[in-house]
């Protein structure tokens, strides 16, 4: 595969488009956080801090309220007791879904280029 060769916008507008997506998703944790969501369709708080190492309640939930603000993660409290809340996509976070895939794939296959591990 080859980086596109035909110019659509000008590379100021590219590399604004870049920055953009960058900046949404840019962190340690947005990236994991919208994997496990994307994965499971639905997750609970709880199930995101499990799937997702290393990240602290505090952080979870700051990063969840910023992908919500951003229009990737939706919230949705159930009527429930207690009060449950889960997380899924937006219409607008399901088109992260192909990235995902495609990070996923590279991700296995440059495991397997750099130390020889199938997972």
């Amino acid at each position: 595969m080859e980086c596109k060769k035909e110019v659509a916008l000008d590379r100021k507008t590219e590399m604004r488009a870049i920055h953009d997506a960058m900046d949404v998703l840019s962190g340690k944790w947005k990236i994991y956080i919208i994997s496990s969501v994307c994965l499971y369709n639905k997750r609970r708080f709880s199930d995101i801090l499990n799937d997702v190492d290393g990240i602290s309640n505090k952080m979870l939930s700051k990063e969840l309220k910023e992908l919500e603000v951003n229009k990737l993660i939706e919230r949705t409290v159930l009527n429930t007791h207690p009060v449950t809340v889960q997380y899924g996509l937006t219409e607008h976070g399901k088109t992260l879904q192909t990235i995902i895939t495609n990070l996923t794939d590279w991700g296995l296959a440059h495991r397997r280029e750099i130390i020889g591990q199938k997972s």
